[in-house]
């Protein structure tokens, strides 16, 4: 067990009172889950403040306080003041785990898109070569097969440790994660020391949150600049930079460990070239600093080529042969919810996606392109209370790039459904073809729209939900599967023929 004083060893202390030495079984940042002798951590969130719930953590057991501001606790109780409690609750938790990334291969992948099939792909990689690996990210976490729930893409802080903690406890070697603008702008991943931080891309998204695109740029950077900040280990460390991105430059500057880069147009350290997009895959030669190879892959579209060069210089830089990173990436046939195929026998594509950003959605649009016999039909929705400046962006982009666009909603929470689509509708009439749309707010009636219409050869993309399971709408939590209601409607159409 530790001691107060030893979980809050590495946090930036304003002032203390009472005793230190008390031993600590645990923490605690909602005071609905204290148990005697925990420390309750006050957080300021965006909906509630914890420094409001020191009397509610008292009256279950909490048998010390760590707050950002003044607070009122008994005498005889410890109070810490520090200057940041969200970023002390992640070095206070990574403190009571025993500083689990220290004991680990860590492996953190950021940008707009592609996290979520590069962290896979870089799983399949180190356990091609036998590692027991851990995965923390968007659809699902794992420790080796075993498959956990997820709430946030990246868990909050004291959470994230202790599912360190248990990944080191039950014999995992390496992690990969997702790494969030938020988590990094939240300090959720501060106390985690990774070996190795990959940059995918930046685009519009999130600026609800970040405001400005230089404050989600600066976000992001955090991860490249923190690489050699935490000294556990003595490992050199990578930052990997997608070097075809506008922002390349700035994110190769924060890196304070050695920089690789990988790419399709620009000079790189991992290049691609010769590639042959088609409907069932994209193969492709790479150069590498150890000799060339060619790649197969089951994964279809230009942006699975570089979420491909960025896991195999993962893999590069961990050691692994060629040989086995170019049998793991072949190996994966699909990842849920990206470009995930819906195939009832019918002569037509169609293909689940969780394209919610312009470049998201331009990418699986223009891959549609590249081998679609027939026309692009696009389905596809625009979040409620999120970055509303995308919105606009994507009816434009949808309108002028797809054959047909329906516009849906999409998780439209507090927000009036219409409003959302009024929005996206501003867009797609600049694409100047108002008969290329159409505006159908109810998702089922809108996929089934775009399904009916297809014809032989046609690709009908459904965007913007991907693997989720739900439809947001006010305070509800409704069961909605992009997948299974294509799935219903498909057959519907083929016994109906």
């Amino acid at each position: 067990m530790k001691t107060l004083a030893e979980l809050i060893g590495q946090i930036d202390i304003v002032e203390t009172r009472g005793d230190l030495e008390i031993e600590v079984p645990g923490i605690s940042y909602d005071s609905r889950k204290v148990r005697p002798g925990y420390v309750f951590v006050c957080v300021e969130g965006f909906i509630t403040d914890g420094h409001n719930y020191v009397s509610a953590a008292l009256s279950r057991g909490a048998a010390a306080v760590v707050a950002q501001k003044p607070v009122e606790v008994p005498e005889g109780v410890p109070l810490v003041l520090t200057g940041d409690s969200r970023k002390a609750l992640a070095l206070m938790g990574a403190a009571l785990a025993g500083f689990p990334s220290r004991k680990l291969t860590m492996v953190g992948v950021t940008g707009t898109n592609g996290k979520t099939t590069t962290t896979y792909l870089i799983e399949e990689i180190f356990k091609e070569v036998g590692y027991k690996v851990g995965l923390i990210g968007t659809i699902m976490n794992k420790i080796g097969d075993r498959i956990l729930p997820v709430t946030n893409t990246t868990p909050e802080s004291l959470d994230l440790q202790l599912l360190l903690k248990e990944m080191v406890d039950e014999g995992v070697t390496h992690v990969v994660m997702e790494v969030s603008s938020h988590a990094l702008e939240l300090d959720r991943v501060a106390g985690v020391e990774f070996d190795t931080a990959v940059f995918t891309n930046i685009t519009l998204d999130h600026l609800d949150f970040h405001k400005t695109m230089d404050n989600y740029l600066a976000a992001k950077k955090k991860l490249f600049a923190n690489l050699e900040r935490y000294s556990g280990k003595q490992k050199k460390k990578y930052g990997i930079v997608n070097i075809d991105d506008p922002k390349a430059g700035e994110i190769t500057e924060a890196v304070t460990g050695q920089v690789l880069t990988y790419g399709v147009d620009k000079d790189c350290d991992l290049k691609a070239g010769s590639i042959n997009l088609r409907a069932n895959g994209v193969a492709f030669d790479v150069s590498t600093p150890k000799g060339d190879i060619y790649l197969g892959l089951r994964l279809t579209g230009l942006f699975n080529v570089y979420n491909a060069m960025a896991a195999m210089a993962v893999g590069f830089v961990e050691g692994i042969e060629l040989d086995s990173i170019k049998k793991a990436l072949e190996f994966v046939k699909g990842i849920p919810g990206r470009l995930e195929k819906v195939d009832e026998g019918q002569e037509f594509s169609v293909l689940v996606d969780y394209a919610h950003t312009p470049d998201g959605l331009e990418n699986i649009i223009t891959s549609a392109r590249g081998f679609a016999a027939g026309r692009v039909i696009t389905v596809f929705g625009c979040g409620g209370d999120r970055d509303r400046s995308k919105r606009p962006v994507m009816g434009e982009l949808s309108a002028r790039l797809s054959d047909f666009s329906v516009l849906t909603s999409d998780n439209p929470r507090t927000e009036d459904p219409m409003f959302i689509l009024s929005q996206i509708e501003t867009g797609a009439r600049k694409a100047g073809d108002t008969s290329k749309y159409t505006v159908i707010p109810d998702r089922r009636e809108a996929i089934a729209y775009a399904v009916n219409m297809a014809q032989s050869g046609d690709v009908v993309l459904i965007a913007g939900k991907g693997h989720e399971t739900y439809q947001l709408v006010m305070d509800k939590v409704l069961h909605f599967d992009d997948r299974e209601v294509a799935a219903e409607i498909l057959k519907q159409r083929l016994s109906s023929c």
